[in-house]
């Protein structure tokens, strides 16, 4: 009867087995879903929307394929519709049926450009993939984000597009199964080894019973005397413990030799059981997750933000990973124009008052290599991100960014993008005080509004900012602001003043106080400021104020020389002026400005002074 058991959980751990490697195998079943893009008529763009990437869930697989060169990027629906506002291009949507379609969208606006736009290098895209003749691009966009595929804006965009799905393919029944084939097998084995041990011990020697005893006859009870004998001799009588032992020991012969040949015959069953038992236990320990039942389907909980975006919030105009990517992009092409002093590239990243200054630092540094060393925009450590939330252009965000240099100061601009076909230009910058504290901002994620200048919202409005430092700067305690900004704008206005003081000793020194004059100045420049609002109700505001110092002569005779001032002469290409000299100085500077009521002073972040011009008055 073991013999029988033991079959039946042979044949129980074959089907058991074999039904979980068949589930592994010929019923598993495909595992992706592919949709290919319908091909439209010959245009430079394609967009894919985004109901036709997320047409099925799980990540999602982009093969582009087209010979020379190859464009994909992603965005933003909206963002990638605004750059495609001025050509025409093939849009990829999903029909009633689900099914894929190509419609051509025709231009909105009238095109900036002739021979058609290169998407390439554009700060709109959040990431983008190029590649020759075949080119697979991994994604994971939710709602709301497109694909771009292209080749540079003039060729036609490639037809041969296909996206495909994962397919979740699990097998929970797998584990279970090789687990309860496993243990089929190994009680069938125990089985049989019981059953071959059983049948041997019944095949043993038998030893056989006594036959029939013959009849008896009846016992004569009377006892003949027996005769009397001399004895023979007087030697002594043996005895029972006379007798010779018998030998304890056992022969060895065949009870030996069995004992002998069922240790080879078990050693044999387990060489066979154990390898068995052991490729089971390797499909077991094979098997993923997916093989296994999931009894707990709760999911972790999700932390709940610190801050939660309001219904009718904007994006922000960037991601982190995007701003990052732009700002790494905008410091190499400033780098680059730094070292060969071209204006020409600096425009295409910089913007406002900073391109200002850059334009005579490399008029300074053509003259005189000393001269005219441009400050640094740091992009090893991104230290804050702060886009405006909008789905409108401009569009501005604020960084604070570090150099893996210790003894640099961190550094904090922003940067604007005009329009969907712009790339973003960095419009004011300054080096952070080593006081300053930043007041709290919004996440990347949530991003910030911009503050409109004339904001009666804040302390003061932004547009009054520079002018209430430069009445600091000009009148000191006099002025009616001084007591509105904190002890860091003061020391700043004091060491301004202290310059001022240290032109009017040296012309002292000289003697020229007798012959000449000095006139200071100092106002809100041209450029508008940017202001941007923080959690507490307030705003960082960024402004820039020109200084102006004009020396002229007093009488007739009398000039105004160049001969300590370096710049003068490199800017004017003079060493003298007849009837004075007029030098500008352009100062940026970053501001926290409390909410209305708040009980608090304006405070100075930072603040970059740059030699604007020098002109001789005609």
């Amino acid at each position: 009867m073991r013999f029988v058991w033991a079959v039946v959980a042979f044949i129980l751990a074959a089907v058991m087995i074999g039904a979980g490697v068949a589930q592994r195998t010929v019923f598993m079943g495909p595992s992706e879903v592919q949709m290919e893009m319908p091909a439209g008529d010959p245009e430079p763009y394609a967009l894919i929307s985004s109901d036709v990437l997320r047409a099925n869930p799980g990540q999602q697989t982009l093969m582009v394929r087209g010979k020379g060169d190859l464009f994909v990027a992603y965005g933003r629906t909206d963002d990638m519709k605004a750059w495609l506002s001025d050509a025409e291009y093939d849009s990829i949507t999903l029909d009633k049926k689900g099914e894929p379609q190509t419609k051509v969208v025709k231009a909105e606006v009238e095109s900036t450009s002739e021979t058609g736009r290169n998407p390439a290098g554009s700060d709109l895209w959040l990431d983008s993939y190029t590649d020759k003749d075949s080119l697979i691009a991994n994604l994971q966009l939710p709602e709301g984000m497109s694909v771009l595929v292209a080749r540079d804006g003039v060729k036609d965009a490639p037809s041969d597009i296909m996206v495909t799905w994962p397919l979740k393919t699990t097998t929970p029944w797998v584990g279970p199964l090789f687990v309860g084939g496993g243990i089929a097998l190994l009680i069938g084995l125990v089985l049989y080894i019981l059953g071959i041990r059983h049948q041997r011990r019944g095949k043993g020697p038998r030893r056989k019973g006594p036959g029939p005893l013959p009849p008896t006859q009846p016992i004569d009870l009377a006892v003949d005397r027996l005769p009397e004998h001399e004895s023979i001799g007087t030697g002594p009588v043996a005895t029972p413990e006379s007798a010779a032992p018998e030998s304890t020991e056992e022969p060895a012969g065949d009870d030996g030799r069995a004992r002998s040949t069922a240790h080879r015959m078990l050693r044999r069953r387990l060489a066979v059981a154990i390898p068995a038992i052991g490729l089971t236990a390797v499909l077991a320990t094979g098997c993923s997750a997916d093989s296994w039942p999931q009894f707990d389907a709760s999911t972790s909980p999700t932390p709940t933000p610190t801050v939660v975006a309001p219904d009718n919030q904007k994006p922000p105009a960037v991601t982190e990973a995007q701003a990052s990517r732009i700002l790494k992009d905008i410091s190499k092409t400033v780098t680059d124009a730094d070292a060969a002093r071209d204006l020409t590239l600096a425009t295409t990243r910089l913007d406002g008052a900073v391109l200002q200054a850059r334009a005579t630092d490399y008029a300074l540094g053509a003259k005189n290599p000393k001269l005219g060393i441009p400050a640094a925009l740091p992009a090893d450590k991104v230290e804050v991100v702060l886009p405006q939330a909008t789905d409108s252009w401009p569009r501005t965000v604020l960084m604070l960014t570090k150099s893996s240099e210790a003894k640099a100061p961190p550094v904090i601009f922003t940067m604007t993008q005009a329009d969907p076909w712009s790339n973003y230009r960095v419009n004011t910058m300054a080096d952070m005080l080593a006081s300053a504290k930043l007041p709290k901002l919004a996440p990347a994620w949530l991003g910030t509004t911009l503050v409109p200048p004339e904001s009666t919202f804040l302390m003061m409005p932004p547009n009054q900012v520079a002018d209430a430092f430069s009445s600091v700067v000009d009148e000191g305690e006099k002025s009616p602001y001084f007591g509105d900004f904190d002890a860091a704008a003061k020391k700043q206005a004091g060491e301004i003043v202290a310059s001022r003081a240290a032109l009017l000793a040296e012309l002292k020194k000289t003697g020229a106080d007798k012959t000449s004059k000095v006139a200071f100045d100092m106002t809100h420049s041209a450029f508008d400021p940017v202001s941007m609002a923080t959690l507490d109700s307030g705003a960082i505001v960024s402004v820039s104020v020109v200084d102006t110092q004009t020396v002229t002569p007093t009488t007739p005779d009398a000039v105004i020389k160049f001969d300590n001032n370096a710049e003068a002469v490199a800017l004017t290409g003079a060493k003298e002026a007849a009837k004075g000299v007029r030098t500008t100085y352009g100062m940026q500077l970053f501001f926290a400005v409390p909410a209305q009521g708040a009980n608090a002073q304006i405070q100075l972040l930072s603040f970059h002074q740059n030699t604007l011009k020098v002109e001789i008055i005609k």
